[in-house]
C-alpha cells in the first residue's frame, strides 16, 4: 500500500477542437513563456497552436504544459457535466495545479495534475454539497480517497491486461461499464469516475475542514485499499458488485439493508417486486427537503422521486426508443422480462421481446441506457402493461454498490460518525492512515 500522497491527472476534456480559457494569474508554458489572462488552443494538423489576448502565438506543438507561479489557478470554458445524464449542461470551471493540453487522434484532451488531496476537496463539493453535515463529507472524502488509490493502484498491477467488458452473442449482450481505460490520464472529471469540478463549486471551510481531518486515511480489507464504490440512493438494500461489473465477489460490496431495520435481502422475482411496489423504511427514503437542500448540489435538487420513482412510454415510443439507442429493430415491442436481478432488486438481464428480434441485455447500466434518452435513475423497476403503455416502478438511483450518499446523509443527520457510516457501507473494513 502507499506510503505518501500521489500526484494524479484528471481529464477535463477530450476530442475537442478548441480549447478557450483564461490564465487567473502568471502561468509559465512549456518551461519557457509566462503568460497570464485569455487565451485559446486550436487543433493545428498533427499539433496544438496557442494564442492569449496579448496577441501571442506559439509554434506548433504536440504538448503545451502550463504551471502556475504562487496561487494562480485557470478556468475552462463550456466543460461539459453529467455527460449523457438527464442534468447534463455545461459550465465554466476553474481549477489549481498544472493544465496538460495533449494533441491525439481524436482532437485536444485537456487534464489537470493536482495532488490528490487538494483534489478530493473539490470531489466533496462536486458529489455532495459543501453545507452537508461535516461526518457525511468526512464519511465521502474516505470513500473517494479509497475509491481512487485502489483504482491507481489495480492499473498499476494491470499495466496492459484488457479489460473483458462485453459478452456477446447473436441473442445476448452483456456490457458492463467501470472506470474507463484513460490512456492519456487517471480519471475523468465526471461522474463516470468521480465529479470533479474545480474550485469552481464554492468550497467551504468545511468540505475543507473534512478532508484535512481524514487526511490520508483509507478504507482497507484484507491488507489491501477497499475500492469503494458509491451512489446517489440503494433503494433500501444495496446491491453486491458483481452485479454490476465482473463477476467477481468483494466481501466488503455484498448486499446490506440500508435501514435500522434489518429487510431481507431479495431472492426471488417475487421478493423483487414487493419490494419495489413498497415505499419500506431505510436511511434513503427521504423527502425531507431540507435535508435534501443540506445535502445535494444544485442539479442534483432537481431529482426528487430518486427512491421509488415512475415512468411510463407508449409501445411506438419505446419501440423507436430501443432502436435508437441500440441499432436493433426490434419490431413492435411484446414484452420487457427481468430475467435475473441482483439481491436489491437492480436487473441485472433483461429479454426484450419484438415481433422481429429477442435479445437477452445486461449489465445494469446497459438496461439504463437502453430504456431512457439519457439514463433510468437505475434497473431496479417492475414492468406492467396499462392501456398500450408500458410503465416501469421503479427504485433507487444509480447502482446501488456500497455507499448510499443519500442514505450516509440521513446517517449523519441522525448523528451517526464518519467511521460508524462507512462501517455500515463497508462490512469488515476498517480505517488506516497511510500518510
Amino acid at each position: 500500500m502507499i506510503s505518501r500522497e500521489p500526484v494524479i491527472r484528471v481529464g477535463i476534456f477530450e476530442k475537442q477542437k478548441q480549447i478557450s480559457g483564461e490564465f487567473q494569474g502568471a502561468f509559465e508554458l512549456n518551461d519557457s513563456l509566462s503568460v497570464d489572462g485569455l487565451f485559446r488552443m486550436d487543433v493545428d494538423g498533427d499539433g496544438i497552436s496557442f494564442h492569449d489576448s496579448q496577441g501571442l502565438k506559439l509554434p506548433r506543438q504536440k504538448k503545451i504544459v502550463s504551471r502556475p507561479h504562487g496561487a494562480a489557478s485557470f478556468a475552462l470554458h463550456h466543460v461539459t457535466i453529467g455527460v449523457h445524464f438527464h442534468w447534463e449542461r455545461k459550465e465554466k470551471q476553474a481549477f489549481h495545479g498544472n493544465l496538460h493540453v495533449v494533441r491525439d487522434n481524436g482532437g485536444l484532451t485537456a487534464i489537470n495534475e493536482i495532488g490528490v488531496e487538494e483534489y478530493l476537496k473539490s470531489v466533496i463539493s462536486s458529489e455532495m454539497s459543501a453545507t452537508a453535515p461535516v461526518e457525511l463529507l468526512k464519511a465521502h472524502a474516505i470513500t473517494s480517497r479509497s475509491w481512487l488509490v485502489a483504482m491507481l493502484e489495480r492499473e498499476e498491477k494491470n499495466v496492459g491486461v484488457p479489460s473483458q467488458r462485453c459478452q456477446e452473442t447473436a441473442d445476448e449482450i452483456i456490457r458492463w461499464y467501470d472506470r474507463e481505460d484513460h490512456a492519456l490520464f487517471d480519471v475523468c472529471a465526471d461522474d463516470h469516475c468521480q465529479r470533479y469540478q474545480g474550485v469552481s463549486k464554492i468550497i467551504s471551510q468545511t468540505a475543507n475542514d473534512a478532508v484535512e481531518a481524514t487526511r490520508g486515511v483509507f478504507l482497507v480489507y484484507g491488507n489491501e485499499i477497499c475500492d469503494a464504490r458509491y451512489s446517489k440512493a440503494c433503494g433500501g438494500i444495496s446491491e453486491g458488485y458483481e452485479h454490476v461489473w465482473e463477476e467477481k465477489h468483494i466481501s466488503y460490496l455484498t448486499p446490506l439493508s440500508d435501514a435500522e431495520a434489518n429487510h431481507a435481502i431479495l431472492k426471488s422475482e417475487a421478493d423483487a417486486e414487493k419490494w419495489i411496489l413498497e415505499s419500506p423504511e431505510a436511511y434513503c427514503n427521504t423527502s425531507d427537503g431540507k435535508i435534501l437542500k443540506q445535502v445535494l448540489p444544485s442539479f442534483d435538487q432537481e431529482t426528487t422521486d430518486f427512491f421509488r420513482w415512475k415512468i411510463s412510454y407508449g409501445t411506438y415510443e419505446l419501440e423507436n426508443l430501443i432502436k435508437e439507442k441500440s441499432g436493433i429493430d426490434f419490431g413492435e415491442i411484446d414484452e420487457l422480462v427481468p430475467v435475473e436481478r441482483g439481491s436489491s432488486g437492480r436487473i441485472t438481464k433483461l429479454r426484450i421481446q419484438g415481433a422481429k428480434r429477442t435479445m437477452t441485455l445486461g449489465k445494469e447500466l446497459e438496461i439504463r441506457r437502453w430504456l431512457s434518452k439519457s439514463h433510468l435513475y437505475s434497473s431496479a423497476f417492475v414492468v406492467r402493461k396499462e392501456d398500450k403503455h408500458f410503465v416501469l416502478h421503479g427504485a433507487g438511483w444509480g447502482h446501488g454498490v456500497g455507499l448510499c450518499q443519500i442514505g450516509a446523509a440521513v446517517m449523519a443527520t441522525k448523528g451517526f460518525k464518519a467511521e460508524e457510516i462507512v462501517k455500515h457501507y463497508f462490512r469488515g473494513a476498517h480505517l488506516e492512515k497511510l500518510y
